[in-house]
């Protein structure tokens, strides 16, 4: 925590000054993105100043998106939420994309949503944050050898997007916009991660010996 704590504020303090032009709707998303947990605060710094700063991508719906999969995803068993009907962990999209699926392992069309949106979510973290796990030689019988993560993650944030009914009407554009734009997030978290390198922060450190390992 200690060590964390310190890589914030190295960048806060390096960063200071270099971005002061907030529209409203930047100075509100900001505001609410540094309040609490250290590392939301680095993430939220990084996130903005790769896709605002660098890549003039103004979407705060998107950067806010991004900065909460990062801080979810740094808890690794978050990672593998989807279980089967068994209960058995889900690792491979392939297998993922079976249990999404109404006809095959579904449940219901809310059963396919929420697994189609973590299909979406699971392949934007690899193919951005640890896209060299995405070339270790995979298991000869593992549907993920036939997987396009982009692909399989662009198309399940459309699909999520379609869901523009009642509870999920608000949140159903800002899908649409993640799928139309799911290869500059991946490239915008590519500079995310090579920011996290070079600080040598340890939760990014951590995350990726468990799963690159």
């Amino acid at each position: 925590m200690v060590r964390l704590t310190r890589s914030a504020a190295l960048w806060q303090s390096k960063n200071r000054g270099r971005v002061t032009r907030f529209t409203r709707m930047e100075r509100f998303w900001w505001g609410s993105m540094l309040e609490g947990h250290p590392l939301r605060k680095l993430f939220a710094d990084l996130t903005r100043e790769t896709f605002y700063r660098q890549l003039h991508h103004y979407d705060s719906e998107v950067a806010a998106y991004l900065v909460d999969l990062l801080v979810g995803f740094t808890h690794v068993e978050n990672l593998y939420k989807i279980r089967d009907a068994a209960g058995r962990r889900l690792e491979d999209v392939g297998e993922m994309l079976i249990e999404s699926n109404p006809l095959l392992g579904a449940a219901s069309f809310d059963r396919e949503r929420e697994v189609r949106k973590h299909v979406g979510d699971y392949t934007l973290f690899f193919a951005g944050l640890f896209p060299e796990h995405l070339k270790r030689p995979r298991r000869s019988l593992s549907l993920d050898y036939f997987v396009d993560y982009v692909k399989a993650g662009k198309e399940s944030y459309r699909i999520v997007s379609k869901f523009d009914q009642f509870e999920y009407r608000r949140v159903a554009p800002l899908f649409r916009r993640l799928a139309e734009n799911f290869e500059l997030c991946v490239y915008g978290l590519n500079r995310v991660r090579d920011q996290l390198r070079r600080m040598e922060n340890s939760d990014y450190r951590r995350v990726e010996r468990t799963l690159i390992t």
